[in-house]
């Protein structure tokens, strides 16, 4: 297929450009426009042609008279807005094509050769900017630019990182553009592009957010494989206070992406709504019953088996409880209602339980500190579940790192200093457990290294002492009216791995510090 801009081309072959009037230069710049909404479907042939003439084009325009009126009385406008149409076919042109149902590209090999062609249009673009900025007869520029930045930095963030459809070439070229267009708007970073370096300035986001939206809804955000991509970067480089005000345009994607059926999808919608609850205000969120919704939709999260998947899901919601407990109002003379966190706490405990995949044993542990931490006194309602899941958890290895164990004993001690009134009835189950784990890590001779079994005797002898204040010295005196040998022969059942256990009461009363 022919397309239009090379079919018209003038006999002479001199470029419309070459008449030097605006107005033909904005019909040269429109007829190739109309080639390129064409070409999609066209040869490599009839791409080259168009994209030739578009440099060529680019090329002959004066740079004082690129963003010029046609005719006098025409608005200045119609050359920008004519450029901008230019980007915006451009950076469609570039854009990957829809994944195929196995998650793999429908031809995308020649689209990291599109996108260096592309990109090398758009530095020319910005050149005639830079240009046209140096001269005060041309005060265009400025309009022109407004409508070349947003397609510009979509199809920077499109290509600048390594993926499927990107080559070396591309990434190059297309950071040069983002670095280029940074330049041109005396902007110091993206996130100054986005939101704006002064009052006066209000930044692109929203221009950004618009080209992105017909691309974000139910029915088309998977026929580019690389909108996600963009849309999630460019929302985590705007932060408070400018992010509230787009609120509405940033959480329906967000909760689209979290909820396709793709694990990576999963936690990349989630780290959009992580990063949508850390900086919009509390009263923003609580609006219209927005925190509420964010709520199910994360929690919901919490029945699948990705070990990613839920650290990214309970980050989120330790910084949600906060704001989620806002809208609560709590009467002295009532007992106080079942907060969110107990909630996911209860589901936390009930998964835990019976879990047997390390990766998810490991989540799970690395995150139940900061439930113990934000319930506080609280945590009481969960203390039977709690102290079967500690000694659960304490009694398997979890390789050299151990990093499940140290956890668990962080816990344990959280658990104990904030509801210690209840920790006496359980001094017999909780010692139990300790002194085993400390004859466990005695004769372990696997590749566990000694700074991680000194972490776990410390973190357990702590967890002595604490367990002893506690229950009034009852582990003391537990530990004086029974013989070294029949603690050691109650777990070793070796004498090479009794060592640490016989002197560990001296070392409990050392730091007991007499109590």
């Amino acid at each position: 297929m022919q397309l239009d801009s090379a079919e018209e081309k003038p006999p002479d072959g001199s470029s419309p450009a070459a008449e030097g009037s605006p107005a033909s230069l904005e019909h040269a710049f429109s007829k190739t426009l109309h080639g390129l909404s064409r070409q999609e479907s066209g040869s490599g042939n009839a791409r080259h042609a168009v994209l030739k003439d578009l440099s060529a084009l680019i090329d002959a325009a004066e740079s004082d008279r690129f963003f010029e009126a046609g005719r006098s009385g025409e608005s200045l406008r119609g050359m920008p807005e004519i450029l901008g149409q230019v980007a915006k076919a451009l950076e469609k042109f570039a854009a990957p094509p829809k994944e195929k149902a196995d998650g793999g590209l429908d031809g995308h090999s020649g689209v990291a050769e599109k996108a260096t062609e592309v990109g090398l249009l758009f530095l020319r673009l910005l050149g005639k900017v830079e240009t046209a900025k140096r001269s005060p007869a041309c005060p265009a520029w400025k309009t022109g630019l407004r409508h070349l930045a947003g397609p510009m930095y979509v199809f920077a963030t499109t290509h600048r990182w390594k993926q499927p459809w990107t080559s070396p070439r591309s990434q190059r070229v297309a950071d040069e553009v983002l670095s280029l267009l940074l330049r041109v708007t005396e902007c110091s970073s993206v996130a100054g592009f986005l939101c704006g370096e002064n009052e006066d300035d209000r930044g692109s986001f929203a221009v950004v957010l618009g080209l992105l939206k017909p691309r974000l809804n139910k029915e088309t955000w998977k026929d580019n494989p690389a909108v996600k991509h963009v849309f999630s970067w460019t929302l985590q480089q705007v932060t408070q206070p400018w992010l509230s005000q787009h609120l509405e345009k940033i959480l329906p994607p967000s909760l689209l992406i979290s909820d396709d059926y793709q694990t990576e999808n999963k936690i990349l919608g989630v780290q959009c709504l992580h990063h949508i609850v850390i900086n919009v205000p509390a009263a923003d969120l609580l609006q219209y019953n927005r925190a509420q919704v964010l709520y199910h939709a994360l929690f919901n999260h919490l029945y699948m088996p990705e070990h990613d998947l839920i650290q990214a899901v309970l980050l989120c919601l330790l910084d949600l409880f906060p704001v989620l407990e806002k809208a609560l109002h709590w009467k002295g003379d009532a007992a106080r209602a079942t907060t969110h966190c107990h909630e996911v706490l209860q589901l936390i405990l009930t998964h835990m339980e019976p879990e047997h995949r390390l990766l998810l044993r490991r989540t799970y542990a690395r995150n139940l500190p900061a439930f113990v931490k934000k319930l506080g006194i609280l945590t009481v309602r969960h203390l039977k579940r709690l102290e079967q899941v500690i000694i659960g958890y304490l009694e398997v290895y979890d390789g050299p790192e151990e990093e499940t164990r140290l956890k668990i004993l962080e816990t344990l001690k959280l658990v104990m200093q904030y509801t210690w009134p209840r920790i006496s009835c359980r001094v017999v189950v909780l010692l139990k457990a300790l002194l085993k784990l400390i004859c466990d890590v005695a004769r372990d001779t696997s590749l566990t290294t000694e700074a991680t079994k000194s972490a776990l005797l410390q973190e357990a002898t702590d967890c002595l002492i604490l367990l002893d204040h506690c229950s009034q010295g009852q582990v003391k005196v537990r530990q004086e009216s029974a013989s070294r040998f029949q603690l050691a022969s109650l777990f070793l059942g070796n004498p090479s791995g009794c060592h640490w256990l016989l002197v560990w009461p001296a070392r409990f009363g050392h730091q007991h510090g007499g109590c």
